[in-house]
């Protein structure tokens, strides 16, 4: 059957929207559509400058033989002032503040249009990053990793506080909470991450980064490497850091309860991210 260049670019853009960072070979599409390399370059061209222009992400060629072409997500810098913007908005609704002044999230970790945000945000932070895995803590950061891996295209892998029968041999240590300085455990099965892994770390919320700092410690255990560390909110109120190298989107500078007001502003983001001018 024989493509119209229009069902090509459509069907292409499909494609490559749904397997990001995965190689294709030009000569995998020119079967796919019956055309010539020639003509699949040029579609190509074309998908590549609409996705810049429109800042869903680009096209990375890579020559000779073995090469061909691969889809990085990326976000551009308008975009993510606005998807900032509304997270800040979102959380400083004053309904969201409980007793002790904690705050609540759960309706914005579930929201699949919030986290697909987030999750595209993190993966454009890392886009240049060399990462095998997404490592998170059960379970408020599930849903970030989780989104975060379906733009870098990587599994994830989730560490629990107590071991399960269904994961078979595990590996556990102990560490030490950053803001309650308590003693807790930390589990991640044998089977789910390899010796030697590239991990990005993401997590919903940190305060002095106790629980990050035990996921680092943790991948010790694997002889793994941290690529990055991605949180969605990190919290200005905290007299010792124990994680320094991170990337938060925004950053909770205060909470007054009996105000009932929460100041939330944007977090480092575009200071550390290389692609916006950071580091």
């Amino acid at each position: 059957m024989k493509f119209r260049r229009s069902e090509r670019l459509v069907d292409m853009t499909h494609y490559l929207l749904e397997k990001p960072r995965i190689l294709v070979p030009l000569s995998f599409f020119a079967d796919r559509y019956q055309s010539a390399k020639s003509s699949i370059s040029e579609d190509l061209t074309i998908i590549k400058e609409t996705f810049e222009k429109r800042g869903i992400g680009t096209l990375q060629t890579v020559p000779g033989a073995a090469g061909g072409v691969k889809f990085i997500s990326r976000t551009d810098r308008a975009e993510a002032k606005e998807a900032i913007s509304e997270l800040c908005t979102l959380m400083e609704n004053p309904d969201r503040l409980l007793p002790g002044g904690y705050l609540y999230m759960t309706d914005l970790i579930g929201s699949p249009q919030v986290v697909s945000k987030v999750g595209k945000l993190l993966a454009t932070a890392f886009a240049d990053r060399e990462i095998d895995t997404i490592m998170t803590v059960a379970t408020k950061g599930i849903p970030i990793a989780m989104a975060t891996a379906a733009y870098l295209n990587v599994p994830v892998v989730i560490v629990r506080n107590d071991s399960k029968v269904t994961e078979g041999p595990t590996v556990s240590i102990n560490y030490v909470s950053g803001s309650q300085k308590r003693i807790q455990t930390m589990v991640l099965s044998k089977r789910s991450l390899r010796e030697g892994a590239n991990v990005l770390i993401v997590d919903d919320f940190m305060k002095a980064g106790g629980t990050i700092n035990g996921m680092i410690n943790l991948l010790k255990e694997f002889d793994a490497s941290v690529s990055g560390i991605g949180v969605l909110v990190e919290s200005e109120d905290t007299k010792e850091r124990l994680v320094d190298d991170y990337v938060s989107l925004v950053k909770l500078r205060d909470v007054d309860v009996r105000s009932q007001q929460i100041k939330v502003v944007e977090g480092n983001y575009f200071s550390k991210v290389s692609l916006f001018g950071g580091d």
